[in-house]
């Protein structure tokens, strides 16, 4: 099967996807496109997944939005602020695989919504995606049939209380796991940081190092925070018991208005891969 759409999403968002917590891809409009396209990571010049969009909704309101957060992942702070007013459009996508090495493909100049591959990079995806038992387009079809999808406003009228699972199986490897969660204090937001004191153990052995730079760990965990890029650090385990890159941390704590008494929610998304976010005081499972 030939794949010739690709649409360019940022980070943190295309991971969701590609990790499976994400469903709704947001946008400022509808598209009369259904089917496949590739899910192309900005900024990298290359598709690191595939996804089927299988409708469109209607455009929603800044309620409706915080109501359905767990199909779009949008912490309520950016839906309150305005931020995001202009990307209120669900794309409802469905069968996403994600691909073991990224396949690069010739970007044309000129601000699109989708971005058309050239025939080396179309190639290149139906080359890799082969290489993915699970995936034939014929029985992912039938597959998707089955799952029922309800309509946008009762599902919007009757937000679940649980995560909202993908309406079709995703290719991972991995299913996320919940970590644990860190309590902000003044001195946190002074000096931008978070012990992992209590979850330390939680960690990969060779991702915890010494106290400097010189007796950093073997490996590197990945930290999607919110930011336009995720970090790569390991953490200083010997003294402090923290991420040893805390470059991001202020910022990561004034894009979600973190205040002493909120806490760090960690979890697991893939193999060294993890995802930060903020839980206000008060507000149980938010997105902030």
């Amino acid at each position: 099967m030939k794949i010739a759409k690709g649409l360019i999403i940022a980070d943190p968002w295309i991971g969701y996807i590609l990790d499976g917590t994400k469903d709704w891809e947001m946008r400022s409009s509808v598209t009369s496109h259904r089917g496949w396209f590739g899910l192309i990571r900005k900024g990298t010049g290359a598709v690191y997944g595939v996804a089927r969009l299988t409708d469109v909704g209607r455009p929603l309101s800044p309620v409706e939005m915080m109501a359905a957060y767990e199909h779009h992942r949008i912490p309520d702070h950016m839906v309150r602020s305005g931020e995001v007013a202009k990307w209120n459009t669900p794309w409802v996508l469905a069968d996403v695989r994600g691909l073991s090495r990224p396949v690069s493909y010739k970007h044309k100049s000129g601000a699109v919504t989708w971005v058309e591959l050239d025939e080396a990079a179309t190639e290149g995806l139906a080359s890799a995606l082969r290489g993915i038992k699970s995936f034939d387009s014929r029985a992912t079809d039938q597959l998707s049939e089955a799952f029922v999808e309800k309509s946008q406003s009762e599902a919007l009228s009757q937000p679940s209380a649980e995560p909202r699972r993908p309406i079709s199986p995703a290719v991972m490897i991995f299913e996320s796991r919940w970590i644990g969660e860190i309590e902000i204090n003044e001195a946190n937001l002074r000096n931008n940081h978070f012990y992992l004191r209590p979850l330390i153990d939680r960690f990969p052995a060779d991702v915890i190092g010494g106290s400097n730079k010189a007796s950093a760990a073997r490996r590197e965990v990945t930290i999607d925070w919110g930011g336009p890029k995720p970090v790569q650090t390991d953490i200083d385990g010997k003294d402090k018991k923290f991420f040893r890159a805390r470059g991001w941390i202020g910022a990561f704590y004034r894009l979600n208005g973190a205040q002493a008494g909120d806490v760090v929610v960690i979890e697991e998304t893939a193999p060294y891969r993890y995802r930060v976010r903020v839980q206000k005081v008060g507000v149980v499972g938010g997105g902030s």
